[in-house]
């Protein structure tokens, strides 16, 4: 629970009064306006009020809605693009010439290949796709592969989709009692997993399930081959292993159980399986606007809060708990109800699990040929969807002329 004092007929009494989610919020005080804020944030997310005597009790709601959590998201991602309108609306015929009409598309065998992300070109068509999904735009630090998933089927090798593999986040309390780690363990060992931080498709193949083809291709051994070479010499600071072995990847998802990864199959063997969730601790569920408040916060009293290069996800949190404590909140309270992810596993090797819990020294890799992953996925989905003609209709009806982020 949250408790905020306020004063009768104060701005903060007249906004929970009023809930408004357009309330104009005009205040000279710093310390008001990041209250007004926050409880602006928490209310678009249903959490309810208790008045107490001059005091504001406010309590999460049991889980997040799917329609809330995307209704918050989108919240964020028009911040985001609003930031960046002027870098995106100089890029969009960059996007454009890199995608095609779903005529051609419909038509296509769709036979894909991958292309890392080495120019700024390729580094600026990514970026500029990113910013199209309805989960705001963020990046990982560490160890970072970016790639462009092209058509070779059509001329000009048009985008089916973008994926981006990033070191793991350090502590999943679920993921790391499906591997069966305890912390010294994991400490040596989390440099065998990566996180596909990015993976999706784009019009018109999202509406041939696009998504599932491109989470096959990151099961592929050409993608574990393009991660071994990048990192060939790299080895571990305390065993001095080679570090280029890639046991799993995992990825989270926004919305609950995804069907992106649902039934995703290959010689009987399922490459995406679901092993839990995360505790929903971070900083998702507040808006840009109300962060840069709490900056300003700290900046009017006279604090500073380091931000280290590397350290974007942390500082965050850092600057929320630092606020939080002048304003008198639960910090932990507050940073702890953001929105769980699903997570999914994709083992590389039969032996994952007993490699990163250093009982095996070598990894027993499963063979995915790409070519393979491609055939079983255009016999297994594609000409399925194909037959369908609400799919037709919304494939051929896309224009790349008209593609727009906004």
């Amino acid at each position: 629970m949250l408790d905020i004092q306020y004063k009768p007929d104060s701005l903060i009494q007249r906004f929970v009064f009023e809930r408004n989610d357009d309330y104009l919020i005009q205040t000279n005080s710093p310390e008001e306006k990041v209250i007004l804020l926050i409880l602006r944030d928490l209310l678009r997310l249903g959490w309810e009020v208790t008045f107490k005597a001059n005091r504001i009790a406010i309590n999460p709601p049991q889980s997040y809605d799917k329609q809330v959590i995307k209704s918050s998201m989108e919240i964020k991602r028009q911040e985001a693009i609003a930031k960046k309108r002027a870098w995106i609306d100089k890029h969009i015929e960059l996007a454009r010439n890199n995608l095609a009409d779903g005529d051609e598309v419909w038509q296509s065998e769709i036979i894909p290949m991958i292309e890392i992300c080495q120019t700024q070109s390729q580094f600026d068509i990514f970026r500029i796709f990113r910013y199209y999904w309805s989960s705001p735009y963020s990046e990982y630090v560490g160890r970072r592969l970016k790639l462009l998933i092209r058509d070779s089927a059509l001329p000009n090798k048009p985008i089916i989709g973008i994926a981006a593999l990033g070191s793991s986040i350090v502590h999943i309390p679920d993921r790391d009692k499906w591997i069966g780690w305890d912390k010294p363990t994991r400490t040596n060992n989390l440099i065998y997993t990566m996180d596909a931080y990015v993976l999706g498709a784009l019009p018109p193949y999202s509406h041939l399930l696009g998504g599932k083809l491109i989470s096959y291709l990151i099961a592929s051994n050409e993608v574990r081959e393009i991660y071994q070479r990048k990192y060939k010499d790299a080895v571990t600071n305390i065993a001095k292993r080679t570090a280029n072995d890639i046991a799993c990847i995992f990825t989270t998802s926004l919305y609950g159980k995804s069907s992106q990864y649902n039934r995703v199959k290959f010689n009987d063997k399922t490459l995406y399986t679901h092993v839990g969730e995360t505790k929903g601790y971070g900083t998702l569920h507040l808006t840009d606007e109300t962060f840069e408040a709490m900056r300003d916060l700290l900046e009017y009293k006279g604090i500073s809060v380091t931000n280290r290069f590397g350290d974007g996800p942390i500082w965050r949190m850092r600057v929320i708990r630092t606020s939080a404590d002048i304003l008198g909140f639960n910090a932990d309270f507050l940073l702890k109800h953001s929105f769980q992810r699903a997570i999914y596993v994709t083992p590389l090797a039969a032996n994952y699990k007993e490699f990163l819990q250093g009982k095996s020294q070598q990894l027993d890799y499963y063979d995915y040929p790409l070519n393979s992953l491609v055939e079983h996925w255009h016999k297994r989905w594609l000409i399925n969807r194909r037959n369908r003609p609400e799919v037709e209709e919304a494939v051929r009806g896309f224009k790349k002329s008209e593609f727009i982020i906004s």
